[in-house]
């Protein structure tokens, strides 16, 4: 599965590639997700799909397909929703609050590969994706190939 583009998410056909990677029957798929071979088929060929289908899909296929979409925001989130993460004091929810970015181990690898080849320089990578300066120096020095 190539989860180097988290820019644009085809959620059906990530599902798709799943299946086949696990070799999964169609009629188990259909069984577990309680919906007919032509539904199934109809998710394959969808750009996005409603969150608790999501989620069934995930515990079928032993993956989980929404920290793609979390990836996505940590990278491409608009400037004005940079700190879609933190909360400030003055504001009260009941929400979870998430404290930091977490990077996973696909999105370092997506950061060095963008270096390496050299579609972007460090000071883009910086600019564009707010990744601070130290975090990107001590990535380039622990995973450079």
């Amino acid at each position: 599965m190539n989860t180097n583009n988290f820019k644009d998410i085809f959620i059906g056909a990530l599902i798709r590639q799943r299946v086949l990677d696990m070799q999964i029957d169609i009629e188990r798929v259909c069984n577990f997700l309680n919906c007919s071979e032509k539904e199934v088929l109809k998710m394959y060929e969808s750009v996005s799909l409603d969150t608790l289908v999501l989620l069934r899909w995930s515990k079928l296929l032993e993956y989980d397909f929404f920290r793609l979409y979390s990836q996505h925001m940590i990278l491409y989130a608009s400037q004005s929703n940079r700190n879609y993460n933190t909360v400030s004091k003055e504001k009260n929810t009941a929400l979870p609050v998430f404290r930091k970015k977490i990077y996973t181990k696909e999105v370092i690898d997506f950061i060095m590969e963008l270096i390496e080849t050299g579609e972007k320089t460090k000071y883009q990578i910086i600019e564009e994706y707010k990744i601070p300066k130290t975090t990107l120096y001590k990535w380039i020095s622990k995973y450079k190939k």
